[in-house]
């Protein structure tokens, strides 16, 4: 449908053929020419219409065509493509099915339906035939592959959904209670009665111990069809049988719990496997073991503290670092024995120190303050009013107080926003500025090289530019100061204020940890982007290499060596062509894996290394019992039915019987009426057969 409109009235248009007409008219009324009446007549017909036609265009018309385009009803048909499905059903009998499906998509297209195929990872193409469709997807997501039609077909005329699938779900929500804006029909396939079977449904442990420490791995095993029998459950590590357990199964359907007790002997990550000895009549065999990995660690990170006296800011302090199973604070009161106090070992490797009232004026633990400075070990100094400042002012290094530390101010406290050390959540600012007021020395303060201040002191309602709390780095070497030993009013604080004690000890945590990390100066960086894979994801590599002023640089050859636990090894090489560069690994078998990388750089080759692992999913062989009752439910909510394979000629009945009507949508397109070249050509032709006449007539 085409329609002419202008910018303005369409009235206009007569004025402009008058006016073109009258001009022409002008032109072409003398008698007294050098040609004949006819071509007189001509060149006015001619000039006319070229005048009234410009005209016309200078109303700025326009063509608007409109184009309906009819839609015909989408039939998209899903098929979960997942392990179980040829796990709990014949292959021969889903071959059939999948035929089946396949005629039956062909009768629809014969139906005026748009059909295509969707799996859980792609779409199928038109040409290819459902029954090569690869059953080898790890787990289970039907909730978010109808969300995904429903956000690929919105809009388009979407008569339904046909689901082929077990109803076994292992990962997203239940399909069921995920709304959906369309009928969704399901076919199922599998058989819904439980099989006899054993199933290792999971195994417990904790993710980190150290070296030397015993440590419980706990099995839970689901079993059907074998109560009353006894079963033998083994731990292995590396291939080895660390120990096996006779497990006689109780009741039906039940769930036993088995025990072992493992031992972490060296450190770094290690691969134990709980693994069910095989029964005569299993349904399956695959799921009879599961693998849990454990990062043995050489030992806990140990924090000093050296305190002047016993003070409750000890117990605060102990509470928070410990509850990072990365630390452990050792503490230590000069002249004091008891429990939970250590005795000083200067030989001992400590991460970090906390001072508390340190230095004193009685001059206490003046050895140990020279160790600290000797081995130049990271320092948290809490000053109290036991503090010496003029001995604090010549070791702290990043602040120095005017003052005698006797007399005392009481403050709060409020963060610094342009502290950028580290980060912390808005919601524990908001806590700890309504947190209680603690004492402070009085006096003037001035800040060293390096500080950088995250809490400032208010004093009643103004906010003053002297520091609470200071962090630092001088020399490489990292250093905080808190002016006050009121850490334990502020956690008592937030438990009266929130029956909970986390963000004073998240805080608390987070100096400790920026103190306590050593900086990482080495010029290669190559480190995978997480600890741990499935055997299905990519293995992703970062790497970052550095000049000898530190500078990120580019262009670096990269050999990176991965090795297996049996000892075999791969070599990779690839080029850092950019910041940020990213070198990614497929196809990986299940595993730890240690990798080994190195660059030359300035003529001396650099080192990186580490490990990972790699998890393989057994979702699927989990659950090997269909769930039709989903399958309904799902199709009952959407408004549709469920079928078995056997009715799949009822379900072609269904969708005709209902087919939605096409859906036309209307286009509408807008040209300007100049844009169109063949009227300005046509113009363009007058103008010339006008010129070219009354230049052979004699007219100029």
């Amino acid at each position: 449908m085409i329609e002419l409109i202008t910018e303005y009235s369409l009235w206009y248009t007569p004025l402009c053929l008058i006016v073109g007409v009258a001009l022409a008219y002008l032109l072409y009324n003398k008698k007294n020419v050098p040609w004949s009446s006819t071509v007189n007549r001509l060149l006015f017909v001619l000039r006319a219409t070229l005048l009234s036609v410009l005209l016309f265009l200078l109303l700025g018309p326009f063509i608007k065509n409109r184009n309906n385009i009819y839609e015909k009803p989408i039939l998209v048909f899903a098929v979960d493509n997942s392990n179980s499905i040829p796990l709990i059903t014949d292959s021969t009998q889903l071959t059939d099915i999948l035929r089946n499906l396949g005629g039956l998509a062909n009768d629809l297209r014969g139906e005026d339906f748009e059909v295509s195929f969707q799996t859980f990872d792609r779409t199928l193409e038109e040409e290819e035939s459902l029954t090569l469709a690869s059953f080898d997807q790890k787990s289970s997501d039907i909730g978010q592959m109808l969300k995904g039609i429903q956000e690929q077909y919105e809009n388009r005329n979407l008569a339904g959904v046909v689901l082929l699938s077990d109803g076994i779900y292992n990962q997203g929500f239940s399909p069921e209670y995920v709304p959906y804006g369309m009928q969704v029909y399901t076919v199922g396939v599998g058989d819904t009665l439980p099989q006899k079977d054993l199933n290792l449904k999971a195994v417990y442990s904790n993710k980190i111990t150290y070296t030397g420490n015993k440590f419980p791995i706990i099995a839970e095993v689901a079993h059907t069809g074998f109560a009353g029998e006894e079963i033998a459950v083994s731990l292995l590590h590396q291939g080895s049988v660390l120990k096996t357990q006779k497990v006689s199964l109780k009741e039906e359907g039940g769930v036993e719990e088995i025990k072992f007790l493992a031992e972490g002997k060296t450190k770094g990550v290690k691969r134990y496997q709980v693994r069910i000895a095989p029964v005569k009549g299993e349904f399956t065999k695959e799921n009879n073991q599961k693998n849990i990995y454990i990062d043995v660690l050489e030992g806990k990170e140990k924090i000093l503290l050296v305190a002047d006296s016993p003070h409750p800011d000890i117990k605060t302090l102990k509470t928070a670092i410990e509850k990072n199973k990365n630390y452990e604070l050792q503490v230590h009161i000069p002249g004091m024995k008891g429990k939970g106090l250590v005795a000083y070992n200067k030989n001992e490797k400590y991460g970090m120190v906390i001072l508390h009232q340190l230095p004193n004026r009685k001059g206490t633990a003046s050895h140990i303050l020279r160790d600290i400075e000797k081995k130049q070990w990271p320092v948290w100094y809490i000053v109290g009013g036991l503090t010496d400042l003029n001995a604090f002012n010549k070791i702290n290094g990043l602040l120095s107080m005017q003052g005698t530390g006797r007399q005392r101010d009481k403050v709060t406290a409020v963060f610094n926003n342009g502290f950028d050390l580290f980060t912390h959540a808005e919601e524990d600012e908001q806590l700890m500025n309504a947190l209680p007021p603690v004492n402070v020395p009085f006096g003037e303060v001035a800040l060293g090289g390096g500080a950088n201040v995250l809490l400032y002191q208010q004093v009643g309602t103004v906010v003053t530019e002297k520091p609470l709390l200071v962090l630092g780095e001088q020399n490489e070497r990292k250093r905080a100061v808190l002016l006050s030993d009121g850490l334990w009013m502020w956690r008592l604080q937030e438990y009266l204020v929130d029956q909970k004690q986390e963000v004073v000890d998240h805080f608390i945590e987070k100096i400790v940890q920026y103190l306590a990390n050593k900086e990482d100066r080495r010029k290669l960086k190559v480190y995978p982007v997480s600890e741990e894979f499935y055997e299905t994801d990519e293995v992703v590599f970062e790497t970052e290499v550095y000049n000898e002023v530190y500078e990120e640089v580019v262009g670096q050859e990269i050999e990176l060596i991965l090795k297996d636990e049996e000892g075999n090894s791969k070599a990779y090489t690839y080029m850092n062509t950019h910041k940020d560069f990213q070198y990614n690994i497929r196809d990986l078998k299940e595993g730890v894996y240690q990798y080994a990388a190195s660059a030359k750089l300035g003529g001396k080759k650099e080192y990186a290394s580490g490990e990972f692992t790699v998890k393989v999913l057994t979702l699927e062989a989990l659950n090997t019992t269909a769930d039709f009752n989903l399958l309904r439910n799902l199709s009952r909510k959407t408004g549709a039915t469920f079928y078995q394979p056997e009715n799949i000629t009822d379900l072609k009945a269904s969708l005709t019987a209902n087919k939605p009507a096409d859906v036309i949508h209307s286009q509408e397109k807008y040209e300007e009426l100049s844009s169109f070249l063949w009227i300005l050509i046509a113009l363009l032709l007058m103008a010339t057969v006008e010129w070219v006449v009354r230049k052979v007539q004699g007219g100029y």
